[in-house]
């Protein structure tokens, strides 16, 4: 027991395996093994590294925001002129990446809370039976008006009217208006700051440009009708009833190069709308909302109520920088060069399995152990010397069938010498 012990313990540490390698001289076989692995070659240079960029680590980047309205626009409604500043029109004002700039709106002057009858056709009668059961929109006093056929209703007096919505918009010079958009972006893992002024955006420049995608794409300044007309809308339509637009900052940065190559792009996508361009099947288009300003008069509150049709404007950042790694550059390499095993695998089936010599290749593939040996020696009745002389003489005859192998380089250039 001891014996064998020290002996497994030193086969262990002193012996060292290989693998046995065959060289088989077969033309169909080696085209299929070099095709494999030149498209696993082609694989791996031209998808793992120079399309995915495998050689390199990525990280998104940590961003914010700041943007600014600018312009001015002047509404005449029935003799009543009105200028509007930043102020009235940009909701919120703090200047988010997220805000809505008002193009029509519909104004209820000197609301107070009493009991009115309900706008016609939304709450039709004839008795005050037919005004019983609580509210439709508004709460319901349970009294029929006479004169507008209409049920009494407990709300802000007199209810707004918002079925006719101004047309064209109020705040058509709205498109006139300009939007700048500040943004800085930072790569934690990469240490890299960066902001959409880069180098060549300075104070002369931002005071006289106008963003162009082609005359001047990383211009900061964008007009609000351009911003409109680039997501695909119509300024006239979408500022009737209002939108949705998204504004998206792009940082797609190779890190590996000069770091000022590191700069924005803008994209616009127009995210909704209204019913005559990308809205059709939709039950309710464009985006509005209300507010009130509250007031007193003569000791009564009263309030202002407005409905606000705007342009939704969503400034999206989004972000991927690129450097080059050792450990995902290994990574790759090593996955490409697993998969080159593929190769040889295909080439082994075909060899053991298709081809009318798979018998002779396994014959030359595989080798008997000496366990094996001795025992088809004994089952043999003969001498394990003398068996390993036979099985000797065995390879040097199938080494001289493989001359003569017409698949083989070697059969092939025998046959083509003896027919001359």
């Amino acid at each position: 027991m001891k014996s064998q012990i020290s002996s497994a313990l030193s086969d262990f540490f002193f012996e060292y395996e290989t693998p046995r390698q065959v060289l088989v001289r077969n033309r169909r076989v080696g085209v299929v093994c070099r095709l494999i692995q030149l498209g696993v070659l082609a694989y791996i240079i031209g998808w793992v590294f120079i399309y995915e960029k495998g050689y390199q680590s990525t990280d998104t980047a940590v961003s914010s925001v700041f943007s600014k309205m600018k312009g001015v626009g002047y509404t005449n409604v029935n003799g009543s002129e009105r200028v509007w500043d930043v102020a009235d029109y940009v909701f919120p004002p703090q200047g988010d990446s997220s805000f809505v700039v008002m193009t029509n709106y519909i104004i209820t002057e000197g609301q107070k809370m009493g009991k009115c009858p309900e706008l016609q056709g939304k709450a039709n009668c004839t008795t005050d039976a037919d005004c019983e059961g609580g509210s439709f929109k508004r709460q319901m006093t349970g009294s029929c008006v006479p004169a507008t056929k209409t049920c009494e209703v407990l709300a802000w007096c007199p209810v707004e009217n918002d079925h006719n919505i101004p047309d064209p918009p109020r705040l058509m010079s709205a498109e006139n208006y300009t939007l700048f958009i500040k943004n800085s972006v930072t790569f934690p893992l990469f240490q890299v700051t960066r902001s959409n002024l880069v180098e060549g955006i300075d104070n002369a420049y931002i005071k006289k440009c106008l963003h162009d995608p082609k005359k001047a794409p990383l211009c900061p300044i964008f007009k609000l009708g351009d911003i409109v007309k680039l997501s695909g809308f119509k300024f006239e339509t979408i500022a009737k009833e209002g939108g949705a637009i998204g504004i998206v900052v792009d940082w797609t940065c190779n890190l590996d190069v000069d770091i000022k190559h590191c700069k924005p792009t803008y994209n616009f996508h127009g995210l909704y709308g209204n019913p005559t361009e990308t809205d059709k099947a939709r039950a309710s288009v464009g985006y509005n909302f209300r507010y009130a300003k509250h007031y007193l008069d003569g000791g009564v509150q009263k309030r202002t109520l407005h409905k606000v049709f705007g342009i939704r404007i969503d400034i999206i950042v989004q972000s991927l920088a690129r450097k080059f790694d050792i450990i995902p550059t290994l990574t790759a390499i090593g996955s490409g060069v697993g998969i080159f095993g593929v190769a040889t695998v295909v080439c082994d089936l075909v060899l053991l399995y298709l081809l009318p010599k798979r018998e002779f290749y396994k014959n030359m593939k595989f080798k008997y152990t000496d366990t094996q040996a001795q025992h088809d020696s004994e089952s043999l009745g003969l001498d394990t010397s003398v068996y390993y002389t036979l099985e000797a003489n065995a390879r040097q005859a199938q080494d001289t069938d493989r001359s003569n192998d017409p698949d083989s380089e070697a059969g092939s250039s025998e046959n083509e010498a003896s027919k001359k």
